[in-house]
């Protein structure tokens, strides 16, 4: 609103003082060319003001300095040893409490130091390699193998919690080697030793370069399709062991051992059962769950021993001299007993190794740090692949397998170690009623470093002997229990039994009865399944090798194709990020997130006061432009994140001092002209 001041004339007498400011008229009247002049809203000057200060801001915004806002980084720029280096610095400060946290496990403490479940699937995997490449690998090879992985991931790992072993897909890679390199006359050991010696180096450039940053594009989608294959993997190979014994006993051996082994199955999975059942006290259900396979296994090593059975003759684990290698040779390879040629034809098969730990070991590290673990210590998935190139390099010296994450035994480890409290239910249905849920997780080493230590005991003499008791059927009913397991609480399979469900008993509460187009759920799964299928497939054939670049592929597929059908709502609930955004932060955040920063707990403000001149949060993790280049988002993605604050508040205080020059601009450019300076 205009102001209007009264001016006193030369013939007016002055007026009395104001008794409560005591000024006088003289100081109420001012010069005219010392007048403040209040402009309203809508008069010409103060329309043409807010001209110029939108002009001036529209030319501030568009030609902004490098220092005031840094440009949008090139996603190919690589700053090499970044992503390594911030991984040890974010996970560095919580190395000591790695291992006294473990003290503090409470009724977890026994079961996780003393968990076999690490152990058996190595058995396993021994018989079917040994069986596969002419006795090449053994017992001792795999349990080596294991002990490996897990005393260097337990000590030096950024997530310790990721169990390291032998796996399904590195036993096809094995015997498909020995299938291919063993009719050329090629030394099988020192061949492999090669391509472990160029596969550390092809992982420590993957490392070196930050090339885990691609991760943020990995969602359930290709993680339920490879955990869907690992699954079957475990299966076929039951089912290969049920018909070898054709081949190597009497008729009456053969189905003993198919009995056997569907009944490990069923007893298996009834243990499993009762351990999410609620029958009998907690402690009682948990002890039934965790050991409830090894004891089967223990049971029907010797109730194949009772009454008619104890005169059939069934075949048993093979094993070794204790500490020495299966076949008649040294545990250090001698790969110079190669041919040159040969030396570099081990590089594409290093290559397509690669290809196999980087997506399968971090999609373990994934898993087992999934959404429903609320983890608080961070992860570091660049530091780990440079020691899983290490692992892979002395394993090839060693002639060894391959030790990697293990798929499902990394996400048993975790959900093992959380600590559970119960709340009141807040279903209406269910008032009264309390739940368990997950309070923590006991983040620590020295349960992976008890395993590895165990395993390494089982080498011994006494206890090969034991193991040697194990029948093979045995074997293949473990083999279907963690075929089973793997595919219980798998995505495709949960989306298979919605399909099959009546939709008038199923509960509202269903995220996948949201989705309008009930079409989009088929095709969703068509496509899971087709994928499986073509991996699953190519791994039949002499081409198996093959198969990693399959599973690769798929991660674009879902990143750039998928969406051209489905709507980001139906991907929304399809589909989702395998880890929380706070375990992504190592490489880059979580594709398609708006913010790509930590959530800000409740309670919680920005503290704008605690910045330093530099316009950097002190304490806070920023990152400057060639910071955000090496986070490795392509074009597209969004909400590349810049520190902990938001872009909000970086605009606003960008605003607010671009509108603070307007003005001294303005104030300027008055005074130049000799008019009055009037304040808005």
């Amino acid at each position: 609103m205009a102001t209007q001041t009264m001016h006193a004339s030369p013939g007016t007498p002055s007026m009395p003082a104001n008794p409560h400011t005591g000024s006088t008229s003289h100081h109420r009247s001012k010069k005219p060319w010392r007048q403040v002049s209040r402009h309203s809203f809508h008069s010409s000057r103060s329309y043409e003001a807010n001209e110029e200060s939108q002009e001036y801001l529209s030319q501030q915004a568009t030609h902004t300095t490098r220092s005031s806002r840094p440009r949008r980084p090139k996603w190919w720029k690589v700053r090499f040893f970044r992503g390594m280096i911030k991984d040890v610095k974010r996970r560095l400060p919580f190395y000591w409490s790695d291992w006294t946290d473990a003290w503090d496990y409470r009724e977890l403490e026994f079961r996780t130091l003393t968990r076999p479940h690490s152990i058996l699937p190595a058995l396993a995997f021994s018989l079917d390699m040994f069986s596969k490449t002419d006795e090449s690998f053994g017992v001792n090879e795999v349990l080596l193998a294991s002990v490996l992985g897990s005393v260097v991931f337990s000590v030096f790992a950024a997530q310790p919690l990721t169990i390291v072993g032998v796996t399904g897909p590195i036993t096809v890679f094995n015997y498909t080697v020995y299938d291919i390199i063993h009719p050329m006359g090629i030394n099988y050991f020192a061949f492999l030793c090669w391509i472990g010696l160029w596969s550390l180096v092809m992982h420590w450039i993957l490392a070196i370069t930050n090339a885990c940053n691609g991760l943020t594009y990995v969602t359930r989608f290709s993680c339920d399709i490879f955990g869907f294959y690992v699954a079957f993997i475990y299966l076929q190979k039951g089912i290969q062991v049920l018909v070898r014994q054709w081949s190597l006993s009497d008729p009456t051996a053969a189905y003993l051992s198919i009995t056997v082994a569907l009944l490990v199955l069923g007893a298996g999975y009834i243990c499993g059962l009762i351990g999410n059942s609620n029958l009998f006290q907690r402690t009682i259900r948990k002890f039934i769950e965790d050991y409830g396979t090894p004891l089967t296994i223990v049971f029907f090593t010797g109730f194949v021993h009772i009454g008619r059975m104890k005169g059939v003759d069934l075949t048993t684990l093979p094993t070794s001299k204790a500490f020495f290698p299966t076949p008649d040779r040294g545990w250090f390879v001698h790969f110079w007993d190669i041919g040159v040629g040969d030396v570099f034809l081990a590089i594409p098969f290093a290559f397509l190794l690669t290809i196999l730990f980087y997506f399968d070991h971090n999609v373990s590290s994934l898993i087992a740090q999934g959404t429903e673990f609320p983890l608080r210590k961070p992860a570091g998935f660049h530091w780990d692949i440079f020691l899983l190139g290490l692992t892979t390099g002395i394993a090839g010296l060693l002639g060894i397998p391959f030790p990697n994450g293990l798929i499902p035994q990394a996400p048993f480890h975790t959900n093992s170690l959380c600590v559970t409290r119960q709340i009141a239910d807040e279903d209406d249905s269910n008032k009264g009623k309390t739940q368990r849920v997950v309070d923590h997780v006991v983040e620590q080493r020295v349960s992976n470093l008890a395993q590895g230590l165990l395993t390494l005991g089982t080498m011994t003499g006494p206890l090969l002997i034991v193991l040697h008791l194990i029948p093979q059927g045995v074997l293949a009913g473990l083999f279907f229990i963690m075929g089973v397991q793997a595919l219980e609480g798998n995505g495709i399979t949960l989306k298979i039994l919605y399909l099959c469900k009546d939709r008038s008993l199923t509960a509202r509460s269903d995220l996948l009865g949201r989705i309008e187009r009930k079409q989009a759920i088929w095709v969703f799964v068509a496509t899971e399944l087709i994928s499986f299928g073509a991996t699953f497939a190519i791994t039949q054939t002499i081409a198996a090798i093959g198969f990693p670049i399959i599973i690769f592929l798929l991660v674009p597929f879902r990143t750039f194709l998928m969406p051209k059908y489905f709507t980001q709502q139906e991907l929304g609930i399809l589909d989702a990020p395998t880890a929380s955004p706070f375990t992504m932060e190592s490489v880059g955040g979580v594709y398609g997130d708006e913010e790509n920063s930590l959530p800000v707990s409740e309670g919680e403000e920005e503290d704008t006061s605690s910045r330093d001149n530099s316009g950097k949060d002190s304490g806070m993790d920023t990152y400057d432009e060639g910071d955000l280049s090496e986070r490795g988002l392509a074009p597209g993605v969004k909400g590349t994140r810049k520190s902990f604050r938001s872009e909000e508040t970086d605009g606003a205080i960008e605003m607010q001092r671009l509108s603070a020059a307007a003005k001294a601009r303005r104030r300027s450019s008055n005074r130049r002209e000799g008019e009055p300076s009037g304040e808005m």
